[in-house]
C-alpha cells in the first residue's frame, strides 16, 4: 500500500522556502514599519539570530525538521522571553508584523487565517506583563 503524503502547514507554506520566506519578511517589517518601533527596540541591531531562531521554530511548529528542538532543546518560549516586557502592545506589534507576513506569503486565505489564529495564540501565551492601557486598536485581535 502506497502512504500518501501528509499535508502539514510546512508542506502546505512550500517547506523550507516558504517558511524562510515568511521569517524573513517578518523582520523585514519590524525594520520598516514605524508603528512597531518599541518591539523592534528590544531586539538586538543584527536581526539574524532573532530570523534563524524563528524560522527554526517554525520549521517544527509547523510540522516540518525539528531544528530548533535539534539545536537549542525545548522552545520553552515563556522562559525564554521572560527577560522581555511582552504586554499586550508588544503581542499585538509583533502579531501586526506576523499578519502582513502572512499576507505576503501564503496565497491561500484559509491557510493564513489558521496561521494566524495559530500564532496569536502563541502570542498571547507570551505575554509576561500587565498593560496600564491598552484600548483596541488595529492590532487587536478580531473576538
Amino acid at each position: 500500500m502506497t502512504r500518501l503524503p501528509v499535508r502539514t502547514p510546512y508542506s502546505l507554506l512550500g517547506g523550507e522556502d516558504g517558511v524562510r520566506r515568511i521569517t524573513r519578511r517578518f523582520y523585514a517589517l519590524m525594520d520598516e514599519l514605524p508603528s512597531v518601533r518599541p518591539l523592534r527596540e528590544v531586539h538586538p541591531d543584527d536581526l539574524s539570530d532573532a530570523e534563524q531562531k524563528l524560522f527554526e521554530f517554525l520549521s517544527g511548529w509547523l510540522g516540518g525538521p525539528q531544528l530548533f528542538m535539534e539545536r537549542h532543546g525545548h522552545p520553552r518560549l515563556r522562559m525564554r522571553h521572560m527577560r522581555l516586557p511582552i504586554d499586550e502592545s508588544m503581542r499585538d506589534q509583533w502579531m501586526h508584523c506576523m499578519r502582513h507576513a502572512l499576507d505576503s506569503e501564503v496565497s491561500d486565505p484559509e491557510l493564513r487565517e489558521q496561521l494566524y489564529e495559530a500564532l496569536w495564540n502563541v502570542a498571547d501565551h507570551m505575554r509576561n506583563r500587565a498593560s496600564a492601557h491598552h484600548p483596541q486598536g488595529e492590532y487587536a485581535h478580531p473576538a
